[in-house]
């Protein structure tokens, strides 16, 4: 019974880990030379802004959704016409969903380390390609 207890009160203290760093992560949106800013749009057409890591692979332009929190991967593959802030400069891109071989060799060649798998809680990663328009 007090190691269900003790499983239980380390579950529960995890789960509160990952919501902290993840709610944090979504206040403070931390930006650098390694991010860009995506606009997307919901059905009424409200805009929304994230910031989000870019990743590139052979010589395409990706962002990847890596937390639990994720509206604005949805808004975008809903509504796949984005504004992208890169660097300064704004542009229209359409957000293209990414699987198979293409997810697996993205995916691999911007690997997650490990401690941020741990702090994130595991979340499945999900990729979109960027085309310009």
């Amino acid at each position: 019974m007090k190691a269900a207890k003790l499983v239980a009160i380390l579950f529960v203290a995890y789960v509160g880990i990952v919501v902290i760093f993840e709610s944090l992560i979504g206040y403070l949106q931390p930006a650098s030379e390694s991010t860009l800013v995506i606009t997307t749009t919901d059905d009424d057409g409200t805009r929304s802004e994230r910031v989000v890591s870019r990743l590139e692979s052979q010589g395409k332009l990706y962002v990847a959704a890596n937390h639990w929190p994720r509206a604005w991967y949805n808004r975008a593959l809903e509504n796949p016409n984005v504004l992208i802030t890169m660097d300064g400069e704004k542009a229209n891109y359409v957000a293209v969903p990414v699987s198979g071989q293409e997810h697996d060799r993205v995916d691999a060649e911007n690997s997650l380390g490990t401690m941020f798998r741990v702090m994130t809680g595991f979340p499945p990663r999900y990729f979109v390609r960027l085309d310009p328009r």
